[in-house]
């Protein structure tokens, strides 16, 4: 498979602390131009955000956006959409499971021992970092870095999707190193929770990603 070479993730506390409506995001973003959105959530799920989420995927699948939620695979199951997991989720095996054999699958990594074992399990594409110093986890992994993520590619053919502290700077040289996607959440949003101006980012990041 091929991974868009950006990955945007609409991280909903995140978002909402900079005064941008997540749906209305999430159409921006479609609109853009992405071809992979993940719907990240870390708090309770409740009714309205499920209904959040039902609708983004509705209209992913209208514009041929493949659409991920992050940890929940029951909800992944419901809403037919890919699904997205760390080490402290459901492992890769059972979420496939649940999910089926049809629906994208990505797990994330840290470090060498991790990829090397995700390398061998049922998930698609594998995530790798953080990068470099980031923001948008509470308490982030170490730092996995350029140099690391060019030797670690090797061990795996699945593609990776670099994570964590990634600008529109650096998106190239990650990229170069041997990622196949940069994923991004507070390094897509501008200063000002501005729909056009969001607009003209992702637009900026397409363009650094571009290959």
């Amino acid at each position: 498979m091929k991974l868009p070479p950006l990955y945007p993730i609409l991280d909903t506390t995140i978002l909402e602390s900079h005064g941008f409506a997540v749906l209305e995001s999430a159409r921006t973003l479609i609109a853009a131009g992405v071809r992979i959105l993940q719907y990240r959530h870390k708090r309770e799920f409740t009714q309205g955000r499920y209904d959040e989420a039902a609708q983004i995927a509705e209209e992913c699948r209208s514009a041929g956006t493949e659409f991920v939620i992050n940890d929940r695979a029951d909800f992944a199951r419901l809403l037919n959409t890919g699904l997205h997991i760390g080490q402290d989720d459901l492992s890769p095996q059972a979420a496939r499971q649940v999910l089926g054999r049809e629906r994208l699958l990505g797990f994330s990594t840290h470090n060498q021992s991790q990829l090397r074992t995700a390398a061998q399990s049922p998930a698609d594409y594998l995530a790798l970092g953080p990068m470099h110093a980031t923001v948008s986890k509470e308490k982030p992994d170490p730092i996995v870095g350029v140099a690391e993520l060019a030797r670690l590619r090797k061990l795996t053919d699945k593609p990776l999707v670099a994570i964590g502290g990634i600008t529109v700077e650096n998106a190239r040289e990650i990229l170069a190193a041997g990622a196949d996607s940069v994923a991004v959440i507070s390094g897509l949003l501008p200063d000002w929770p501005d729909s056009r101006i969001l607009s003209a980012r992702v637009h900026e990041w397409l363009n650094a990603t571009k290959q």
